[in-house]
């Protein structure tokens, strides 16, 4: 391990969120990861993220995105859909991360294979917490990444390991997946073998063939000394496809394990013989063996976890432009359900869109009230006194005395203020809420009545009957915004404003809204060009909603939307 860790662990007795990954607030700048090459480089490598991942969660158990690292990597490999039972345990019980998992292996949701998984993790975790008390990096690495289970494996052969250790090896690691994979097929195919399916022989087959693949290894591990693993393959295949159905042949020819089992074979055989950088670049590889091994039953669904309403999906503005973004992003945050903490420049957004909200809710109409309200809201924010957070207050009163100057010198009249909405779009159902919807110059009569949640007017300056003259008004849809600026070009493909000027048309009637985000800090509305495509909305709309039903979650990587994501740590996109 290089030397820098041993600095690394000793900070996390002063620092209980050393090495977390946040991105910085509006004004502070950060240096990317991996910029500049050397030891920064080095953060993409699997191994070292794997390392920081155990580093971050031994210092705070609640970094669920570091222990969802850690359960999902090598030597643990725990399947989506019992991370997904895990995380819900954690927040139904309000629990951290590590302390969930304690009771997930008491939990009966949680199956006897991933509870073994579990349990395995927490003997790792019980020894990177005797490693980090000892100040031992080197153990603690060993522990992260599972060395002493590669240790003991080589142990054996006193060093050297000649083409028979090499594929028993494979074969053992092999045998306790595969073992693993039919006891929870036994419970899977047993609990849907009482349900009306027109599968239930697919179900069956694919049970009995894990089986017939777990006696191949078993019988293969105790071959002959001299006798080969492809000499035995051949021998072995034509007795079990003998026994089996037509539907259990097909499965078992289409099986990846045999190819797996002749490149360990070769492969130990290349570092007998001295060829091992050779057959490393070619041969047997332990993650990409483990993958295969599953790969047949594949992951089971996490449809239980979708958020689900009716015969659709319940979304938001916020998570359509997620999924369009990275639709693993969206897995993280909406599926899973990832825990994260606010960073500092969410937090400050927060506070801000909370002292405009209790400002107008409260019918607030001087400078003083709107600043009282900033003070105690940072103050329930639980925000410091170091220099970027006075920086930051600074940024929001003078932001806010603009805003102010602003509302009470332009001619539009607020009207609503975070006014919800709700309409459905196919089967999927979407929600949401306006920040400020503005009645422009020269709108004649009073607005429509109140839509859905049936707010009043703010501050009375709006009427309350509706009335067929009222749809010809013309409104604004105001949302705000602490981050930097877009240009009025680069909002040409926006998605949430228009979705705010669909729903304001459906559920409240208003036919002519224009929209606009008010970037707060900056004291600058940019108006969105053109009229709301209603179609293309629908359309976004309904792929992006097939897409989540489908369970389509690949990553989609770009440097902009990396360097700001809560998940880096557990994004396999992260790595090279």
């Amino acid at each position: 391990m290089p030397a820098p860790l041993d600095k690394d662990l000793k900070d996390l007795r002063s620092s209980p969120r050393a090495g977390a990954e946040n991105p910085p607030a509006r004004g502070v700048t950060a240096r990317p990861e991996g910029a500049g090459g050397g030891r920064d480089a080095d953060v993409e490598r699997a191994e070292v993220r794997d390392v920081l991942a155990w580093t971050r969660l031994l210092a705070d158990p609640g970094d669920a995105s570091a222990v969802v690292r850690a359960l999902a990597r090598p030597p643990i490999e725990l399947r989506q859909v019992d991370l997904a039972r895990v995380i819900q345990i954690a927040r139904r019980r309000k629990l951290d991360m590590v302390a969930a998992l304690g009771a997930a292996i008491e939990s009966p949701q949680v199956p006897p294979e991933a509870r073994a998984r579990i349990q395995r993790f927490l003997e790792l975790h019980r020894a990177a917490v005797a490693a980090l008390d000892a100040a031992r990096p080197d153990l603690l690495a060993r522990a992260a990444l599972g060395a002493e289970r590669e240790a003991d494996r080589r142990s054996s052969s006193g060093g050297t390991q000649s083409a028979r250790d090499g594929a028993d090896a494979a074969l053992r690691d092999m045998q306790r997946i595969v073992r693993e994979e039919v006891l929870a097929d036994v419970a899977r195919i047993g609990a849907r073998l009482s349900e009306l399916r027109l599968d239930t022989d697919l179900d069956i087959s694919h049970g009995v063939a894990r089986y017939l693949e777990l006696l191949k290894l078993s019988a293969l591990e105790r071959r002959p000394p001299e006798q080969g693993v492809g000499e035995a393959l051949e021998d072995l295949n034509a007795r079990l496809l003998a026994a089996a159905t037509a539907l259990q042949r097909e499965i078992l020819q289409s099986s990846p394990l045999d190819g797996t089992l002749l490149a360990a074979d070769a492969a130990g055989g290349a570092e007998a013989g001295g060829g091992g950088g050779e057959a490393d670049a070619g041969g047997y590889d332990e993650r990409a063996a483990r993958a295969q091994a599953v790969s047949p039953r594949g992951e089971p669904s996490l449809v239980p976890f979708l958020p689900r309403k009716g015969g659709g999906l319940a979304l938001s503005a916020s998570d359509i432009e997620t999924y369009r973004s990275c639709p693993l992003r969206y897995k993280f945050a909406r599926v899973l359900r990832i825990p994260t903490e606010p960073t500092l420049g969410q937090r400050f957004g927060i506070v801000v869109h909370q002292v405009l909200e209790r400002y107008h809710s409260a019918q607030g109409q001087t400078l003083g009230q709107l600043l009282d309200l900033l003070d105690a809201c940072w103050r329930r924010g639980g925000f410091g006194d170091d220099p970027a957070q006075r920086e930051l207050r600074v940024k929001a009163r003078v932001a806010l005395e603009r805003y102010h100057a602003r509302l009470h010198g332009e001619d539009s009249e607020p009207v609503w203020f975070e006014r919800q909405f709700s309409l459905r779009i196919g089967p999927h159902h979407l929600r949401g809420r306006v920040d400020r919807v503005d009645r422009l110059p020269g709108a004649r009569g009073p607005g429509p009545s109140g839509g859905a949640g049936g707010e009043a007017p703010a501050g009375g300056r709006a009427g309350t009957g509706g009335t067929a003259e009222g749809e010809r008004e013309a409104y604004e849809l105001i949302d705000y915004k602490t981050s930097r600026p877009k240009r009025a070009e680069e909002l040409q493909d926006d998605v949430q404003l228009s979705l705010y000027a669909l729903a304001a048309r459906e559920s409240w009637q208003l036919t002519a809204a224009s929209r606009a985000y008010y970037y707060v800090l900056d004291d600058l509305k940019v108006t969105l060009p053109g009229e709301t495509n209603s179609e293309r909305v629908r359309d976004v709309v309904m792929e992006v909603g097939e897409g989540i039903l489908g369970q389509r979650f690949e990553p989609t990587p770009s440097k902009a939307a990396c360097s700001i994501c809560d998940f880096r740590i557990v994004c396999p996109a992260a790595e090279r």
